[in-house]
């Protein structure tokens, strides 16, 4: 399997390009005390779309840019040049874009962010991590949700999960930090078999050097998250990126970078980490589950 291409010189392609350009044109904005709606009114748009665009959450026309920066005082000069080159970097396709047909739009940034993220913490309650599932437990998984597509449709769902995995493999690799519910390592999606290779899988994962597995077990009873769902709190090392928390929903996701926001999700996953087994006691946990497999 061929490695992701790393876009525009960012590992996180366009997804990461956009937040950084709009994080820049909030910086350059803001210093000049232009309002959003007058910065709209200058490129014949709303102050919302001024508002996408500073969040990055929508692509970037290099016109519009360009009428940006000068209104911004900014008409020439190297910085002008390195946010132009930015621009048109960001509309540039991410690796995962092949997929489109079958990723739902509110996951694509999600992508994007992983790719590009420095250190990646999750918790999950229900399932193995997606980074650390494998390709049978994937498929059990993509099943449960989209049982009635197409086989090549559950393939390519399959394939898409094999190359996030990537990233915890390539040569500068995230750190990759998961809380994981004792439930989600007992329950046997796909069948006591795949989970057997799984729960084996995760035991060598834990090998690597950047990937760390807590468990939280079932006799702790009561723990941080208070009835709350699976999340992920994702670090950068550019500056200009802020954390963000992914909340999957149902049919949609969160995506939170709000300070207030953060920390309580940061504070919530500090406490797991407290209440959870320690990361030395990971492996022998896994051989009990998997010794109670094969036992069953």
């Amino acid at each position: 399997m061929t490695t992701p291409p790393r876009d525009g010189g960012v590992s996180g392609g366009p997804t990461v390009l956009r937040i950084m350009l709009g994080a820049n044109l909030r910086r350059l904005r803001e210093a000049r005390g232009i309002t959003r709606e007058d910065a709209g009114w200058q490129i014949r748009a709303s102050e919302s779309k001024i508002s996408r665009m500073e969040l990055g959450r929508v692509g970037f026309k290099e016109r519009d840019v360009a009428d940006l920066l000068t209104y911004y005082g900014l008409a020439k000069g190297e910085e002008r040049e390195r946010l132009l080159v930015l621009a048109r970097d960001a509309n540039a396709p991410g690796w995962w874009h092949r997929y489109g047909d079958i990723l739902p739009a509110w996951f694509q940034p999600y992508i994007g962010l992983e790719s590009a993220a420095s250190l990646i913490r999750c918790y999950e309650i229900q399932f193995i991590p997606g980074l650390l599932q494998t390709r049978d437990y994937a498929r059990a998984v993509v099943m449960l949700g989209h049982g009635r597509a197409p086989e090549d449709e559950i393939k390519r769902r399959v394939e898409l999960r094999m190359e996030r995995q990537q990233v915890l493999t390539r040569p500068d690799p995230p750190q990759f930090w998961a809380v994981v519910d004792e439930g989600a390592l007992r329950r046997p999606v796909g069948g006591r078999e795949v989970m057997r290779r799984q729960i084996q899988a995760l035991i060598e994962a834990t090998q690597l050097p950047n990937v760390r597995v807590q468990v939280v077990p079932f006799h702790i009873g009561g723990h941080a998250v208070h009835g709350g769902g699976a999340f992920s709190i994702l670090r950068f090392a550019e500056p200009d990126l802020p954390d963000v928390v992914y909340v999957e929903e149902l049919t949609s996701a969160l995506y939170l970078d709000k300070r207030d926001d953060v920390d309580q999700y940061a504070l919530v996953m500090e406490t797991l980490c407290i209440e959870a087994a320690q990361p030395d006691e990971t492996p022998e946990i896994l051989h009990r589950i998997a010794a109670d497999l094969d036992a069953a």
